[in-house]
């Protein structure tokens, strides 16, 4: 039950919700996932660095459109290379250090349409975060407001209506059934699992 992210979605029109409304499916889906965060320009040929959020950093090429900003304003890109701990991006129209500074700090996105499918029984994470959170016997427990990445597996974050938030691991023990088109995550609630 893991499931990859592409963080944060972009919810920017009228069909679609934010996050927290109704986990995401079909009519409440982000218009745009993004796939990176443009930090600084590197050298003197108008490339940036840019941090990979996208658990599919091989399906960005040489002349795709990116959308740059919270005006998703569309850049071709001109060249893109892996380094160690990034990447070195760079766009037409962009060709100096001081150009290429002007989308500093600004995250870079692709149309939701453009996501690649997922295996069976793994999600987009935004996907998840709203789901209604019920137990095994149908008892609501809140939504799923986040997800954290523990290395080992993801966890659920769910926050009920009252009292504390509620840990769930994303893994086949815990969670019985995701349900996209009911809006609902079904689990298995532990002892220990549910706070005090």
């Amino acid at each position: 039950m893991t499931s990859h992210s592409t963080i944060p979605p972009s919810y920017e029109d009228a069909n679609s919700s934010p996050p927290g409304d109704a986990g995401s499916p079909q009519k409440g889906e982000p218009v745009f996932l993004a796939v990176g965060k443009l930090r600084r320009p590197h050298g003197v040929h108008g490339e940036i660095i840019m941090d990979v959020l996208t658990d599919f950093p091989e399906r960005l090429h040489t002349g795709m459109t990116l959308f740059i900003g919270p005006e998703h304003l569309p850049l071709r890109l001109r060249s893109h290379r892996p380094t160690a701990a990034a990447m070195l991006v760079a766009f037409e129209g962009y060709n100096t250090p001081e150009q290429a500074g002007e989308l500093r700090n600004q995250f870079a996105y692709v149309p939701t349409a453009d996501r690649p499918p997922l295996p069976e029984g793994e999600y987009y994470h935004h996907q998840l975060i709203g789901l209604k959170v019920v137990d095994e016997h149908g008892k609501a427990l809140g939504r799923v407001s986040e997800i954290l990445a523990t290395g080992a597996n993801d966890v659920y974050v769910v926050r009920p209506e009252m009292g504390a938030e509620i840990l769930i691991p994303a893994v086949d023990e815990f969670v019985l059934d995701t349900d996209l088109e009911r809006g609902e995550l079904r689990v298995h609630v532990a002892p220990g699992l549910l706070p005090d």
